[in-house]
């Protein structure tokens, strides 16, 4: 399953179009990588989002369209920590 559908499905963020420009923005990695929308999520990865002030770590669960559609659990959060306003999640650098 492509990442921006994945992170719209499973409600960490609201719309795929939105998905798609933070992780083209380098505010969402996969397996702690910068990577394209359309990268293809499996279960058993680690997301990355960095929200304006946290930085929300996942293990995707499940990567079946058809029962997220349905509402089954498809994350484990596994870090959770607020950041500075003006902190970057992943350093001094947004870049990697």
């Amino acid at each position: 399953m492509r990442l921006d559908l994945y992170l719209k499905l499973v409600r960490l963020v609201k719309r795929r179009t939105l998905a798609q420009e933070m992780v083209t923005a380098g505010a969402v990695r996969l397996g702690g990588r910068r990577v394209k929308p359309a990268a293809e999520v499996k279960e058993g990865d680690r997301v990355e989002v960095g929200y304006p002030r946290r930085l929300l770590v996942v293990e995707v669960l499940l990567a079946d369209e058809a029962a997220l559609r349905r509402g089954k659990e498809g994350y484990r959060v596994l870090e959770d920590r607020p950041l500075a306003p003006s902190t970057s999640p992943w350093g001094t650098s947004s870049e990697g």
